[in-house]
Protein backbone atom coordinates (compact mmCIF):
# COMPACT_ATOMS: atom_id res chain seq x y z
CA UNK A 1 0.00 0.00 0.00
CA UNK A 2 1.08 3.43 -0.82
CA UNK A 3 0.47 6.43 0.65
CA UNK A 4 -1.94 8.84 -1.06
CA UNK A 5 -2.13 12.26 -0.69
CA UNK A 6 -5.79 13.60 -1.32
CA UNK A 7 -6.88 17.81 -2.02
CA UNK A 8 -10.20 18.73 -2.09
CA UNK A 9 -10.76 21.21 -3.89
CA UNK A 10 -13.68 23.94 -5.52
CA UNK A 11 -15.61 21.86 -8.52
CA UNK A 12 -14.38 22.97 -11.93
CA UNK A 13 -17.19 24.06 -14.27
CA UNK A 14 -16.92 20.93 -16.74
CA UNK A 15 -17.08 18.74 -13.70
CA UNK A 16 -20.63 20.11 -12.35
CA UNK A 17 -21.88 18.94 -16.30
CA UNK A 18 -22.59 15.47 -15.53
CA UNK A 19 -25.36 15.52 -13.00
CA UNK A 20 -25.01 12.20 -11.78
CA UNK A 21 -21.29 12.45 -10.55
CA UNK A 22 -21.08 14.11 -7.58
CA UNK A 23 -17.17 14.46 -8.18
CA UNK A 24 -14.05 13.61 -9.91
CA UNK A 25 -10.84 12.11 -8.76
CA UNK A 26 -7.41 12.25 -10.28
CA UNK A 27 -4.85 9.25 -8.53
CA UNK A 28 -1.19 9.01 -10.42
CA UNK A 29 0.06 5.45 -9.72
CA UNK A 30 3.84 6.67 -9.96
CA UNK A 31 4.87 3.60 -12.03
CA UNK A 32 8.45 2.94 -13.04
CA UNK A 33 7.73 1.69 -16.40
CA UNK A 34 5.80 4.66 -17.64
CA UNK A 35 3.70 6.93 -14.79
CA UNK A 36 -0.21 7.63 -15.07
CA UNK A 37 -2.89 9.17 -13.73
CA UNK A 38 -6.17 7.37 -13.17
CA UNK A 39 -9.60 8.92 -13.54
CA UNK A 40 -12.51 8.20 -11.13
CA UNK A 41 -16.44 9.24 -11.01
CA UNK A 42 -17.06 10.10 -7.80
CA UNK A 43 -20.84 9.35 -6.60
CA UNK A 44 -22.69 11.12 -3.39
CA UNK A 45 -21.89 8.43 -1.10
CA UNK A 46 -18.19 8.25 -1.86
CA UNK A 47 -17.90 5.59 -4.32
CA UNK A 48 -15.36 5.46 -7.17
CA UNK A 49 -15.92 4.14 -10.55
CA UNK A 50 -12.81 4.20 -12.92
CA UNK A 51 -13.59 6.58 -16.10
CA UNK A 52 -9.98 6.28 -17.93
CA UNK A 53 -6.11 6.47 -17.65
CA UNK A 54 -3.81 8.72 -19.14
CA UNK A 55 -0.18 8.57 -19.84
CA UNK A 56 1.67 11.66 -17.80
CA UNK A 57 5.29 11.05 -20.70
CA UNK A 58 7.47 10.77 -17.87
CA UNK A 59 8.52 7.83 -15.12
CA UNK A 60 7.82 7.24 -11.22
CA UNK A 61 10.70 6.29 -9.57
CA UNK A 62 11.38 4.52 -6.22
CA UNK A 63 13.40 6.06 -3.02
CA UNK A 64 15.91 3.71 -1.82
CA UNK A 65 14.30 1.67 1.37
CA UNK A 66 10.93 2.28 0.14
CA UNK A 67 8.43 -0.87 0.80
CA UNK A 68 5.25 0.67 -0.25
CA UNK A 69 5.47 4.36 -0.68
CA UNK A 70 7.97 4.89 -2.74
CA UNK A 71 7.93 8.38 -2.95
CA UNK A 72 7.78 8.85 0.60
CA UNK A 73 5.28 12.35 -0.09
CA UNK A 74 2.43 14.13 -0.06
CA UNK A 75 1.06 16.17 -2.90
CA UNK A 76 2.24 15.00 -6.04
CA UNK A 77 -0.63 15.88 -7.89
CA UNK A 78 -2.39 19.57 -7.47
CA UNK A 79 -5.46 21.56 -9.48
CA UNK A 80 -5.43 24.44 -10.57
CA UNK A 81 -9.23 25.45 -10.55
CA UNK A 82 -9.03 28.68 -12.45
CA UNK A 83 -7.31 27.67 -15.50
CA UNK A 84 -8.75 23.99 -14.94
CA UNK A 85 -5.44 22.39 -15.09
CA UNK A 86 -4.10 19.53 -13.59
CA UNK A 87 -0.36 19.38 -12.63
CA UNK A 88 1.68 16.07 -11.56
CA UNK A 89 5.39 15.40 -10.97
CA UNK A 90 7.10 11.86 -12.25
CA UNK A 91 9.49 11.25 -9.92
CA UNK A 92 11.84 10.45 -13.19
CA UNK A 93 12.38 14.34 -12.94
CA UNK A 94 9.64 16.36 -14.84
CA UNK A 95 5.89 17.30 -14.47
CA UNK A 96 3.03 17.00 -16.75
CA UNK A 97 0.23 19.63 -17.17
CA UNK A 98 -3.05 18.17 -18.34
CA UNK A 99 -6.08 20.35 -19.71
CA UNK A 100 -9.25 18.69 -17.28
CA UNK A 101 -12.73 18.29 -19.12
CA UNK A 102 -14.93 16.49 -16.45
CA UNK A 103 -13.04 13.47 -16.12
CA UNK A 104 -11.11 13.44 -18.87
CA UNK A 105 -7.84 15.03 -19.37
CA UNK A 106 -5.51 16.05 -22.50
CA UNK A 107 -2.43 16.25 -21.73
CA UNK A 108 -0.57 19.76 -23.29
CA UNK A 109 2.89 19.97 -21.82
CA UNK A 110 6.12 17.95 -20.06
CA UNK A 111 8.65 19.97 -18.28
CA UNK A 112 12.04 19.43 -16.79
CA UNK A 113 11.58 19.61 -12.54
CA UNK A 114 14.62 21.74 -12.54
CA UNK A 115 16.29 19.16 -9.98
CA UNK A 116 16.21 15.76 -9.36
CA UNK A 117 13.56 13.37 -7.93
CA UNK A 118 10.37 15.37 -7.57
CA UNK A 119 7.66 14.36 -4.90
CA UNK A 120 5.32 17.49 -4.58
CA UNK A 121 3.57 19.93 -6.62
CA UNK A 122 1.55 23.41 -5.37
CA UNK A 123 -0.06 26.39 -7.37
CA UNK A 124 -1.05 29.59 -5.98
CA UNK A 125 -2.75 32.01 -8.93
CA UNK A 126 -0.45 31.79 -11.67
CA UNK A 127 2.64 30.57 -9.68
CA UNK A 128 3.66 26.72 -9.72
CA UNK A 129 6.38 25.38 -7.07
CA UNK A 130 7.87 21.87 -7.24
CA UNK A 131 10.06 19.90 -4.22
CA UNK A 132 12.73 18.02 -5.66
CA UNK A 133 13.44 15.42 -3.11
CA UNK A 134 17.34 13.67 -4.04
CA UNK A 135 20.65 15.81 -4.88
CA UNK A 136 20.62 18.01 -1.03
CA UNK A 137 16.64 18.79 -1.83
CA UNK A 138 15.80 21.87 -3.89
CA UNK A 139 12.34 23.76 -4.97
CA UNK A 140 11.87 24.96 -8.57
CA UNK A 141 9.59 27.58 -9.68
CA UNK A 142 7.32 28.56 -12.49
CA UNK A 143 4.73 30.70 -14.00
CA UNK A 144 1.63 29.60 -15.56
CA UNK A 145 1.49 31.51 -19.09
CA UNK A 146 -1.74 30.55 -21.07
CA UNK A 147 -2.11 26.60 -20.43
CA UNK A 148 1.78 26.25 -20.11
CA UNK A 149 4.41 26.83 -16.85
CA UNK A 150 7.36 28.58 -17.81
CA UNK A 151 10.20 27.83 -15.38
CA UNK A 152 11.79 30.71 -13.43
CA UNK A 153 15.39 29.82 -13.22
CA UNK A 154 15.83 32.88 -10.64
CA UNK A 155 12.74 30.80 -8.06
CA UNK A 156 14.87 28.08 -7.68
CA UNK A 157 16.09 27.27 -4.02
CA UNK A 158 18.88 24.44 -2.89
CA UNK A 159 17.48 23.42 0.99
CA UNK A 160 20.79 21.97 1.71
CA UNK A 161 20.19 18.46 2.96
CA UNK A 162 22.22 15.59 3.37
CA UNK A 163 22.98 14.58 -0.38
CA UNK A 164 23.34 11.27 0.28
CA UNK A 165 20.60 10.27 3.27
CA UNK A 166 20.41 6.83 4.92
CA UNK A 167 17.57 5.37 4.78
CA UNK A 168 16.70 7.79 1.92
CA UNK A 169 12.97 7.23 2.14
CA UNK A 170 12.68 8.64 5.78
CA UNK A 171 15.22 11.35 5.06
CA UNK A 172 13.92 13.04 2.15
CA UNK A 173 11.84 16.18 1.88
CA UNK A 174 7.88 14.90 2.00
CA UNK A 175 6.18 18.34 0.84
CA UNK A 176 5.87 21.78 -0.43
CA UNK A 177 2.82 24.07 0.07
CA UNK A 178 1.48 27.67 -0.25
CA UNK A 179 -0.02 29.11 2.66
CA UNK A 180 -3.70 29.61 2.50
CA UNK A 181 -3.17 33.23 1.28
CA UNK A 182 0.01 32.68 -0.90
CA UNK A 183 2.25 34.70 0.73
CA UNK A 184 4.25 31.99 2.04
CA UNK A 185 5.86 28.29 0.55
CA UNK A 186 6.34 25.33 3.14
CA UNK A 187 8.63 22.67 2.91
CA UNK A 188 8.60 19.39 5.68
CA UNK A 189 11.56 17.64 5.89
CA UNK A 190 10.64 14.43 7.20
CA UNK A 191 13.69 12.91 9.52
CA UNK A 192 16.50 14.80 7.85
CA UNK A 193 15.65 18.10 9.60
CA UNK A 194 13.02 17.09 11.88
CA UNK A 195 11.60 20.81 10.54
CA UNK A 196 9.73 22.64 8.56
CA UNK A 197 10.83 25.30 6.51
CA UNK A 198 9.13 28.35 5.41
CA UNK A 199 10.03 30.90 2.60
CA UNK A 200 8.23 34.19 2.32
CA UNK A 201 7.13 34.70 -1.19
CA UNK A 202 7.62 38.48 -3.51
CA UNK A 203 7.72 39.41 -7.07
CA UNK A 204 11.23 38.17 -6.87
CA UNK A 205 10.10 34.59 -5.95
CA UNK A 206 10.96 33.02 -2.69
CA UNK A 207 13.08 34.58 0.03
CA UNK A 208 16.82 33.47 -0.15
CA UNK A 209 16.84 31.56 3.21
CA UNK A 210 13.92 29.97 5.20
CA UNK A 211 12.46 30.18 8.31
CA UNK A 212 13.62 27.25 10.08
CA UNK A 213 11.14 25.95 12.88
CA UNK A 214 12.88 22.37 14.04
CA UNK A 215 10.41 19.50 15.60
CA UNK A 216 12.85 17.27 17.38
CA UNK A 217 12.04 13.43 16.90
CA UNK A 218 9.01 14.11 14.92
CA UNK A 219 9.73 13.33 11.29
CA UNK A 220 7.32 16.04 10.07
CA UNK A 221 5.64 14.62 6.94
CA UNK A 222 2.26 15.88 5.34
CA UNK A 223 0.18 18.69 6.37
CA UNK A 224 -2.92 20.85 5.25
CA UNK A 225 -4.52 23.98 6.14
CA UNK A 226 -7.57 24.04 8.72
CA UNK A 227 -10.25 27.38 8.11
CA UNK A 228 -8.62 29.43 11.12
CA UNK A 229 -5.39 28.89 9.17
CA UNK A 230 -3.80 26.79 11.25
CA UNK A 231 -1.06 24.49 10.15
CA UNK A 232 -2.30 20.92 10.63
CA UNK A 233 1.10 18.20 10.07
CA UNK A 234 1.49 14.85 10.46
CA UNK A 235 4.43 13.34 12.72
CA UNK A 236 5.71 9.99 11.10
CA UNK A 237 7.97 9.08 14.13
CA UNK A 238 4.88 9.75 16.99
CA UNK A 239 2.20 8.66 14.81
CA UNK A 240 0.50 11.88 16.07
CA UNK A 241 -1.34 14.55 14.26
CA UNK A 242 0.02 18.83 15.33
CA UNK A 243 -1.48 22.01 14.86
CA UNK A 244 0.92 24.92 14.72
CA UNK A 245 0.19 28.63 14.32
CA UNK A 246 2.07 30.02 11.21
CA UNK A 247 2.80 33.40 11.70
CA UNK A 248 3.74 36.47 9.62
CA UNK A 249 7.42 35.47 9.36
CA UNK A 250 7.30 32.10 8.65
CA UNK A 251 7.71 31.02 12.25
CA UNK A 252 5.51 28.48 13.79
CA UNK A 253 4.31 27.93 17.18
CA UNK A 254 2.62 24.44 18.84
CA UNK A 255 -0.22 24.38 19.78
CA UNK A 256 -1.85 20.78 20.16
CA UNK A 257 -0.67 17.51 19.05
CA UNK A 258 -2.95 14.38 19.50
CA UNK A 259 -1.74 10.14 18.53
CA UNK A 260 -3.80 8.57 16.33
CA UNK A 261 -3.60 5.30 17.62
CA UNK A 262 -2.19 3.78 14.45
CA UNK A 263 1.35 3.25 13.04
CA UNK A 264 3.24 5.13 10.55
CA UNK A 265 1.30 8.39 9.77
CA UNK A 266 2.51 9.90 7.10
CA UNK A 267 0.05 12.31 5.30
CA UNK A 268 -2.55 14.67 6.96
CA UNK A 269 -5.66 16.33 4.69
CA UNK A 270 -7.90 18.71 6.25
CA UNK A 271 -11.49 19.47 5.28
CA UNK A 272 -12.90 22.14 7.96
CA UNK A 273 -12.31 21.20 11.27
CA UNK A 274 -11.83 17.44 10.25
CA UNK A 275 -8.67 15.79 9.37
CA UNK A 276 -7.85 12.66 7.38
CA UNK A 277 -4.97 10.78 8.02
CA UNK A 278 -2.96 7.51 6.93
CA UNK A 279 -1.45 4.98 8.22
CA UNK A 280 0.57 1.70 8.03
CA UNK A 281 -3.19 -0.28 7.75
CA UNK A 282 -5.29 1.84 5.69
CA UNK A 283 -5.67 6.10 4.89
CA UNK A 284 -9.37 7.17 6.50
CA UNK A 285 -11.01 8.52 3.28
CA UNK A 286 -12.74 5.71 1.39
CA UNK A 287 -15.70 7.07 2.68
CA UNK A 288 -18.51 3.93 1.71
CA UNK A 289 -18.36 -0.07 2.01
CA UNK A 290 -18.32 -0.36 -1.76
CA UNK A 291 -15.92 2.59 -2.61
CA UNK A 292 -12.80 2.11 -4.77
CA UNK A 293 -10.04 2.43 -2.11
CA UNK A 294 -7.28 4.66 -3.02
CA UNK A 295 -4.74 3.09 -1.12
CA UNK A 296 -2.97 1.53 -4.38
CA UNK A 297 -2.47 4.84 -5.74
CA UNK A 298 0.80 7.15 -5.08
CA UNK A 299 -1.24 10.67 -4.86
CA UNK A 300 -4.90 12.15 -5.57
CA UNK A 301 -6.90 14.76 -6.09
CA UNK A 302 -10.75 15.30 -5.47
CA UNK A 303 -12.68 17.85 -7.35
CA UNK A 304 -15.77 17.81 -5.97
CA UNK A 305 -18.89 19.79 -5.41
CA UNK A 306 -18.79 19.50 -1.74
CA UNK A 307 -16.46 18.43 0.48
CA UNK A 308 -15.34 14.77 1.06
CA UNK A 309 -16.65 13.32 4.41
CA UNK A 310 -14.07 11.05 6.16
CA UNK A 311 -15.07 8.08 7.84
CA UNK A 312 -13.32 8.88 11.21
CA UNK A 313 -12.03 11.21 12.97
CA UNK A 314 -11.82 10.05 16.68
CA UNK A 315 -8.56 9.86 17.74
CA UNK A 316 -7.79 13.58 16.29
CA UNK A 317 -11.29 15.69 18.05
CA UNK A 318 -8.03 17.22 19.84
CA UNK A 319 -7.50 19.14 16.76
CA UNK A 320 -10.60 20.08 15.97
CA UNK A 321 -10.54 21.75 19.50
CA UNK A 322 -7.55 23.81 19.14
CA UNK A 323 -8.32 25.27 15.80
CA UNK A 324 -11.41 26.24 17.02
CA UNK A 325 -10.08 27.85 20.49
CA UNK A 326 -7.19 29.72 18.39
Amino acid sequence: MTAAALFPTAASASATHHTARDGVVFAQNDSLTGNQVIAFDRAADGSLTQAGSYATGGLGGQLTGSVVDHTASEGAVAYDAAAHLLYTVNAGSTITVFAVHGDQLTRLQVISSGGQFPVSITTHGSLVYVLNARDGGSISGYLRVGRRLVAIPAWHRELGFNPNPSPEFTSTPAQISFSPNGSQLIVSTKGDGNSFAVYGVGVLGPAAQPTITTLPGTVPFGFGFGRYGHLVTSEAATDAVATLALGRHGTLTALDTALTGQAATCWAVVVGDKVLRSTSTRPSFASSSNATPLTEWSAAVIITRRAPEPISTSPIKSIARSARAG
